[in-house]
């Protein structure tokens, strides 16, 4: 098993996420959707499969996206049904 020390952000670029473990939310179209991946030190993946653009977030980050999220912050951006079933998961690794 390896063992990541991530030091700064630009860190989370370097990561091999062919061995990442994805989440989705349950029943969202394989197409088009969002997942999920957690890294270590509490940093976070978001891909959307579609594009498979990968944003990375460190751990404070990802708390503020899943507060944002539970708040209804990002509504018009983002299908709050979604969202939420992507975070329940991504909060009970």
């Amino acid at each position: 098993m390896t063992t990541y020390v991530l030091a700064a952000k630009s860190d989370l670029y370097t990561l091999d996420l062919r061995v990442a473990r994805w989440m989705v939310a349950p029943e969202s179209d394989p197409a088009d959707r969002l997942e999920v991946a957690i890294l270590p030190n509490g940093a976070t993946a978001l891909r959307h499969s579609a594009t498979g653009k990968v944003l990375f977030f460190t751990a404070a980050e990802w708390s503020a996206f899943v507060r944002g999220c539970q708040d209804g912050e990002f509504e018009q951006d983002i299908d709050t049904a979604e969202c939420q079933a992507i975070l329940v998961k991504a909060v009970r690794p």
